[in-house]
């Protein structure tokens, strides 16, 4: 489950590769450790465009799982879009592109701990988007805050690559290239969109430094 990721290239970057038309995240700082249930930037269609906004990671977590709990942590990975929880999200008014420059998954030592393994796509290459979602949601997402109404987002996940599975055989982030398969993602019915849900293909990451790429 990938549970950390970073962002440290500029906005230009972003808006010429996913057409943002409007920038309504300021003066976006390098975001080298992006946590879940803090607030990263992800481009979404709105009534005049793409747009470029932050948001916070982790969309609601399904009710049953939330018994007797007073916080929602979010959920961070989705693995099954087209269940019934998910299915009310896949329309492309919920869909975003969560641009990043590495991310991580758990490598499991020998010594029974583990640390963040930190992939990249190889050195030169463009900015990659993970395949999102979102939605605006209340609910209590820090106790101290108390109930808030935020605007929320996850990403898909599926099988691993080589380069992933090696250190994490159980799944990796659905990771978009392709120009094409951005706008596919962005604009295309649920059914053509989803076919998206796919490792990326061997050869196109490698291991890195800790939140470089």
């Amino acid at each position: 489950m990938c549970n950390l990721y970073a962002m440290t290239s500029n906005q230009k970057a972003i808006r010429e590769i996913a057409k943002v038309l409007d920038d309504l995240t300021g003066n976006l700082q390098q975001l080298p450790e992006i946590y879940p249930n803090t607030m990263a930037p992800v481009v979404r269609n709105g009534e005049g465009g793409r747009e470029l906004v932050m948001a916070r990671w982790g969309m609601p977590t399904p009710p049953g799982y939330l018994k007797g709990h007073k916080v929602d942590r979010g959920v961070t990975n989705i693995r099954n879009p087209s269940s019934t929880w998910w299915k009310r999200w896949e329309g492309v008014q919920h869909r975003c592109l969560v641009p990043l420059t590495a991310f991580s998954e758990p490598e499991h030592l020998p010594d029974g701990t583990s640390r963040p393994a930190w992939f990249a796509r190889n050195e030169g290459e463009p900015l990659a988007f993970f395949a999102g979602i979102w939605c605006r949601w209340t609910s209590v997402r820090k106790l101290a805050d108390g109930e808030t109404t935020d605007d929320l987002f996850g990403f898909l996940t599926t099988d691993a690559n080589r380069e992933v599975g090696a250190i994490h055989p159980k799944a990796m982030p659905v990771i978009l290239v392709q120009p094409e398969d951005m706008e596919r993602w962005m604009t295309a019915p649920a059914a053509e969109a989803l076919e998206l849900q796919r490792p990326l293909p061997d050869g196109l990451l490698c291991r890195v430094q800790a939140g470089s790429g």
